[in-house]
Formats: C-alpha cells, structure tokens, sequence
C-alpha cells in the first residue's frame, strides 16, 4: 500500500505518506497556551508520518477564535516545546500551520479592536463564535502599508518562534478565507495600490511572506496551504485558475518544502469558472512535493497517490477520530467515527478518548 510507504520530504524521512491535516480544536488556555492534553492529543497520533499542528495564531492582533493556541509570548513556545519533544520520541515529525484570521474575527475576542483586512468588507451570511455567543461579523478596518510589512514581520517571527518550539518546519495557512486567502481573492481585497488590483499585486502578500518566512528558516522548511476553490468565508476569485497558476509558478521559485492543496467541493452551478479538481489542475503546476487533502477514505487516499501527481495524503476528521489511523488502513480495521459535538472545543472528551484498536 503506497499510503504506508516511507517517503522522503527534503531532508526529512517519513514513516509512510499519511499527514495528520491541521484541525482547529480550541483547547489552548485563554492566554493561547497549550497544555498536557494537547501534548497527549498529538502523541496519540503520532503514527502519521507528517503532522501539522493546529492552526496557532503569530501574535496577538491575528487572533480569530477563542481557546485558539498562539506562539509569540515565551510561555506559549515554552509549552509547544512539550508537545513537538513528545511527537519526536514517538518517531513522528511535527510543522506549525500559522496563522492570521484577518477579519475573521470578533472585537469581543480581540480586546475591543477590529479585526483587519486587505479591505473594508465584512463576511455576510455568517457569523462568529465569541465567548458571548454567535455574533455578526464587523466591518474590518483596512490595513495600510505599513501595518501591512509588520505582519509580514510577525509571520518571520513565527516562523523563527517554531523552529525555537522544535517543530521541523512551519506551513503558511494561506486557505480557507483567512488573512493571506482574503489577500488573494477578488471579493476581499478590493484594493489599488501594490497589494490589489492585478493578479500578482493579490500575490504578493503571500509571496512577501513566504520569503520572509524561508529567510528565517531556511531551506525546505517553509511550506504553504492553498485552497483554491473554497468559497467559506465569503471567498470568491474571479479567474481561479490564472490566480493560482501565477501564484503557485512564482512558488516554484523559492526552495519549499511542499505544497498543501485542498480539494475543497463547491456549487458548480454558481462557480462554472471553478475547476472539478484542485489536484489535477494545479498539482502538476509545481515543483514541489503535493499534499493533497479534502475527503479522503484509504481507498481514494491510494487511488491519488497511484495517479502520480499528489506525494502525500493528509487526513483531518478520520485522524482525530483514529489516532492509529495508519494501522486501521493497514488491517482494514473499522474506524472510529468523530463527534461532531466536541470538534471546536470542549474538555477531553472527543480530544483524547478515542479508543485505539484492541
């Protein structure tokens, strides 16, 4: 089975070619700072090749969610510290997704200040979890220039702050509408100056940062998550596939680690000019190492790794539901099915107490 198969990423050796996809889980402290459950929920999934830890927040003002872990206070490092040491000794390598909601976000869960974004445009036909409620979004305040270049500071910072916690590289989390994702589509950056207007001035904050980001790391440990045809978060890109052909041949040129591509589905009668396949479309574009992921059973998972574009699979909800996912596809074991319930937030339960096979 090529799904167990180890394979090499850079300088790394993986166990097989099964990725633990990143899952907010919202069960850090209120001061974004991990803990001993956190350091047993990653361990117990330890049989993955590759993990990506839960999206963690680069400093303050990127903030989005509640109970959301961080790694810019010395505390927070100190304690991921605990987790990627565990996730090792358990023959596993570790990277840390970072992240900047941008504007999706609450001032209730930002110390009263807005969220910001490329533009003054606010989510619609959604709302927030807050820890007064579901709230509707607010209008975001508009980042200049010069707050532009200190946030792409903060993600070199991250990145430097990662690789001080042991994680063995860092993943931008450039997907699912949050704020590198608002930079790059067409209904939330709305912008004129360098940052807005063409496809390449949408590129460039992406590009600005994963610069910055392999200038404080080196070489192949910068990775990226892209989700190009996801409409969460109000986002919609008007020539998709010219967006990410661009972005992803300019990607080419910087020395990553991988690429993270998810196969997000969508309302094709609304979206005719989206591709049927991210993989397929974009996968062979780039120069680097794929991770596909979006949906994946052992049986599809092998199926696109057999296709010869993808190089890995990363599994979300089946991993937080079978933290020995890999033996489960080994055996054909039956798998534990999540509880929805528990998924963004809540104590232990439906965090560590899933069973492992007998």
């Amino acid at each position: 089975m090529k799904l167990l198969e180890k394979t090499k990423l850079g300088n790394l050796t993986l166990k097989n070619k099964m990725v633990m996809a990143p899952m907010t889980r919202s069960r850090a402290s209120l001061n974004g700072v991990v803990g001993d459950s956190t350091i047993l929920y990653y361990t117990q999934r330890a049989s993955a090749g590759l993990i990506v830890s839960e999206a963690i927040n680069i400093s303050e003002q990127a903030i989005g969610s509640p109970l959301t872990p961080g790694i810019f206070s010395n505390e927070q490092i100190d304690a991921w510290k605990n987790v990627t040491k565990a996730v090792h000794e358990n023959g596993s390598i570790i990277y840390a997704q970072l992240w900047h909601t941008g504007r999706v976000g609450h001032s209730l869960v930002k110390n009263g200040k807005l969220p910001v974004a490329p533009s003054p445009l606010s989510i619609q036909g959604q709302q927030h979890f807050t820890m007064e409620g579901q709230k509707d979004y607010e209008t975001p305040k508009e980042l200049t220039i010069e707050e532009i270049k200190f946030i792409i500071q903060d993600f070199k910072q991250a990145s430097i702050n990662s690789i001080e916690a042991g994680f063995d590289g860092v993943e931008l989390h450039s997907a699912f509408g949050y704020l590198p994702n608002q930079f790059l589509a067409d209904s939330s950056n709305q912008r004129n100056d360098l940052y807005g207007g063409t496809i390449e001035n949408r590129n460039r904050f992406v590009l600005e940062i994963m610069k910055e980001m392999i200038d404080a790391v080196g070489e192949n440990r910068v990775a990226i998550r892209l989700s190009p045809t996801s409409t969460y978060n109000n986002i919609i890109h008007n020539d998709v596939i010219g967006q990410f052909t661009s972005l992803i041949t300019e990607l080419n040129k910087l020395p990553l680690s991988y690429i993270h591509l998810m196969n997000v589905p969508f309302p094709a009668d609304k979206f005719p000019q989206y591709p049927t396949n991210n993989i397929e479309t974009f996968g062979h574009i780039s120069k680097h190492p794929i991770i596909a992921n979006c949906g994946y059973t052992k049986e599809t998972g092998e199926e696109e790794l057999e296709k010869g574009i993808a190089d890995l699979i990363s599994y979300g909800s089946l991993f937080l539901a079978n933290p020995d996912l890999p033996k489960r596809f080994e055996l054909n074991s039956e798998l534990n099915q999540p509880d929805r319930a528990t998924m963004y937030g809540g104590q232990d339960k439906g965090y560590i107490d899933y069973p492992f096979i007998p």
